[in-house]
């Protein structure tokens, strides 16, 4: 079925998060989690193969981190196009013949000016090297995620835009204050959404940072303020530190379904979970929809 008749029809499940996991099978601090796509495609493809078990629609690809400056950031001196392409086979071959898969895009290695030096036109053709090879390796849709900067994100749409036909998901981090949401640089949601959607992105939305109490309020503004599909993958509450030393999320299955049953029922059409969660939320959240 095509993804914009699932939709409209049924929603969307995304996966769940990934380097999360990655860390518990031993990846260390400053190790790049998408060279694994080359050095580890076993592990890679066993969590994917998880998701789409627990009931995930989409397959996200391991490429979040594997824009040529974010690699050269973590010392990576491997292809970035053959990361790439690695991480779009893995997906599919996860994906059988029964889920999608989303090519993923995340911030790059500096900030824009002037926070940073990036400049607008830099950004853009960065964006647009990793999006070329996504789009030339065969994905179904994009997913520009955790980006903080209203700014970048308009930037990287219109990068996958110059190399792409195929739908793209925008999807935005904020932080919860006393004055309400806002991403670290200032940027509001529902100015953030709706310039977005302007710009041509087929969904938009928000996921990490906050946990899933948090975003039922964010994703009822989003919800309430633009005219597109929404989509929502909060963190499994907020991380902290384990007897062992070790990051653990509070936020058990149960509860982190519940509230994504709540903001299905604010309309919210795509969801999944970022960092902290795993399969079982996947599965959790389905039979908690299905019942």
């Amino acid at each position: 079925m095509d993804i914009l008749e699932k939709v409209d029809r049924d929603g969307l499940l995304f996966d769940g998060g990934m380097g999360s996991l990655l860390i518990e099978q031993g990846l260390a601090g400053g190790e790049s989690p998408e060279l694994w796509n080359l050095t580890h495609p076993n592990r890679i493809l066993k969590i994917q193969q998880a998701y789409v078990g627990a009931g995930a629609d989409v397959v996200t690809t391991n490429t979040f981190g594997a824009s040529p400056s974010k690699l050269a950031r973590m010392g990576v001196t491997d292809s970035m196009a053959e990361i790439n392409r690695a991480g779009v086979r893995l997906a599919r071959q996860a994906a059988g013949e029964g889920a999608y898969v989303a090519a993923d895009l995340g911030a790059l290695a500096e900030m824009l000016a002037p926070m940073g030096t990036l400049s607008e036109s830099d950004a853009q053709a960065e964006f647009a090297r990793q999006a070329a090879v996504l789009e030339e390796a065969g994905v179904d849709l994009f997913i520009i995620e955790t980006i903080f900067d209203l700014k970048l994100a308009t930037l990287a749409l219109q990068a996958v835009q110059s190399v792409s036909a195929k739908p793209v998901i925008c999807s935005m981090t904020f932080k919860q204050t006393p004055k309400g949401f806002f991403t670290i640089v200032g940027n509001r949601p529902e100015a953030s959404m709706a310039a977005l959607v302007a710009a041509g992105a087929w969904a938009v939305g928000a996921n990490c940072t906050l946990g899933s109490d948090a975003m039922v309020d964010l994703a009822a503004q989003i919800r309430s303020g633009v005219d597109a599909p929404v989509i929502i993958q909060p963190n499994a509450g907020q991380p902290e530190n384990g007897p062992d030393g070790r990051l653990r999320y509070p936020e058990d299955e149960g509860f982190f379904a519940d509230n994504i049953r709540k903001m299905k029922a604010l309309g919210v059409e795509i969801v999944g979970g970022c960092c902290g969660t795993t399969p079982a939320y996947i599965r959790e959240i389905k039979a908690t929809l299905a019942g």
